[in-house]
Formats: C-alpha cells, sequence, structure tokens
C-alpha cells in the first residue's frame, strides 16, 4: 500500500500494540567461593568509598577476603553471595563471631552488602532470610546487628522487617567523611534447627 504526501501511518489502538517484555530480575543465592571474592571485594569497597554505611575509610584487600573466607570456612560459618544469570555476583552476607570468647557461641554478627543497581527488588531481604536460615540450621541462637545511624536507613528497615528489634544505641563512636557517626544494635533471636558442633572458637580453656 503505497503513502501519498501528507498521509499519516495508521497508529494501532493501545490495547493491539506489542508490548515489551518486562525486564525480571533473577538470581540464585548459593554459598560462596574463592573466586567470588574480588567481586565481594569491590562490592563492599564501593560502600567503603561512597558511604557511611560502613565505619571503615580504607578499602579491603583479596588478602583480606581470602583470610575472612577461610575463617567462616573453619567455624563452618554461612558466607552466601547473591548471583545473576550471568554469573555476575550482585550481593553477599554472612555471619561472624560476635565476639572472641567461648560464651558467645551461639551468637553472630550479621554483614550484608547489595551490589550497585541490586537494591530495592527484594534481594536484601531474600539473602538475609537465607542467612538467617542458614544459621539456624547449625543451631545458633542469636544474631546481631551494627549499624550505622547515618545513611543506613535502608538497613535499618529491612533488619526490623526480618524481625530484629533495636537493642541499643551508641552515639560519636564513629568519625568519617569530616563528621561523626553513631551505631544502632539491632539483635534477632533464632529458632534452632539444627545443633551447634562444637564451638566457635576452638577447645574450651
Amino acid at each position: 500500500m503505497q503513502f501519498e504526501p501528507g498521509d499519516r501511518r495508521r497508529v494501532l489502538p493501545r490495547h493491539l500494540r506489542p508490548t515489551a517484555s518486562p525486564e525480571v530480575f533473577s538470581y540464585t543465592i548459593r554459598p560462596a567461593r574463592a573466586a567470588d571474592l574480588p567481586h565481594v571485594r569491590e562490592i563492599y569497597n564501593h560502600f567503603v568509598s561512597n558511604s557511611a554505611v560502613t565505619l571503615d575509610e580504607r578499602r579491603s584487600s583479596i588478602p583480606y577476603w581470602r583470610d575472612k573466607f577461610a575463617l567462616l570456612e573453619r567455624l563452618q560459618l554461612p558466607f552466601l553471595v547473591a548471583v545473576s544469570p550471568a554469573g555476575v555476583v550482585i550481593g553477599y552476607a554472612l555471619a561472624q563471631p560476635w565476639a572472641g570468647m567461648n560464651a558467645y557461641k551461639y551468637t553472630v554478627e550479621d554483614s550484608i552488602y547489595l551490589g550497585p543497581g541490586a537494591g530495592g527488588k527484594g534481594l536484601g531481604a531474600a539473602l538475609l532470610q537465607a542467612l538467617i536460615d542458614a544459621c539456624e540450621r547449625i543451631g545458633l541462637r542469636e544474631m546481631v546487628a551494627v549499624i550505622s545511624d547515618q545513611g543506613a536507613e535502608a538497613s535499618i528497615r529491612l533488619h526490623a522487617k526480618l524481625g530484629f528489634v533495636e537493642a541499643g544505641r551508641m552515639g560519636r563512636v564513629g568519625h568519617k567523611f569530616g563528621r561523626d557517626l553513631g551505631t544502632v544494635y539491632m539483635r534477632r533471636q533464632l529458632t534452632r534447627t539444627g545443633r551447634r558442633r562444637g564451638s566457635l572458637f576452638g577447645a574450651r580453656r
């Protein structure tokens, strides 16, 4: 069919126009591997350099993450990553000892970070829930979160959504980017579905 000058092409009604398929945000959560550590490091260092979510001021190194990975593996504590369909690590969550004394063997501190662009899509809740489930399966009883009191409101909301309650605050204990920062302590009681074998800190003294 030919169109003469001045003709207007027919526009299909809205309900007949083809619709673009919405982009689906998908991921897989699995235990971290040594090969994931460079990606984990970059996610964490993004927050070190650009936010007060962490009070770290020095960018972390690969040897630092190798040591942490080895420690958590030795203690049999969960270290999880979220991976995109293309195999890119887009977030991580881990549980580490709360304090270096045997009496704290059933308590851990969580750490959870999402890569740029991965926030606000439910990934944080999925990762934190997976971490909680993993800790319950190995018989842990308490999970503690230490959160910056400035710039980390999303983290506070996330933990509250997953059953954490505020346990206290400490003001002006940190200083970063030229300003004083405090910390918010939150805790969640875990339901033990498994049994902890041994201690997080080796043999009893």
